[in-house]
């Protein structure tokens, strides 16, 4: 046998946060809904059953705790800033698939959520531009 893929995942966390662009959103906040999966390769913890081989998922649950408590514009900031923060804490995470979503957005629809997906591979830091990139690109 041979182990293909592993991942840890944190499904429906629940957070009552203060991230919009809207004023009425710093002020009452909303609900919001992260699910995670982080890639690792789980070959030593699944065979030595020793919690030093594994990638803590109390570990992951306060990160996306911590960032989520940093109030943002954009849900894509709050995921990339929990994405950046688990590839730095977490250095045998090879990928990461986040999803944040925003419960009952105040935009007059009725929908469950909007949300916002990102694949992110933390092993190629090479590919993003800096901030100030974009804003030069932009001018």
């Amino acid at each position: 046998m041979q182990l293909r893929h592993s991942h840890i995942s944190l499904h429906g966390m629940r957070f009552h946060a203060f991230h919009g662009v809207m004023a009425q959103e710093n002020i009452v906040g909303a609900d919001f809904i992260v699910d995670l999966q982080a890639t690792y390769d789980a070959t030593a913890a699944m065979l030595t059953d020793d919690v030093a081989h594994a990638v803590n998922y109390a570990t992951l649950y306060d990160i996306v705790k911590q960032e989520m408590a940093q109030p943002s514009k954009l849900i894509e900031h709050v995921a990339w800033r929990i994405a950046h923060h688990i590839a730095n804490a977490c250095p045998p995470v090879t990928h990461i698939d986040i999803t944040l979503t925003k419960c009952n957005p105040p935009m007059g629809a009725d929908l469950q959520g909007a949300c916002v997906t990102l694949h992110i591979d933390t092993t190629r830091t090479d590919t993003l531009p800096q901030p100030t990139q974009l804003i030069n690109s932009q001018s």
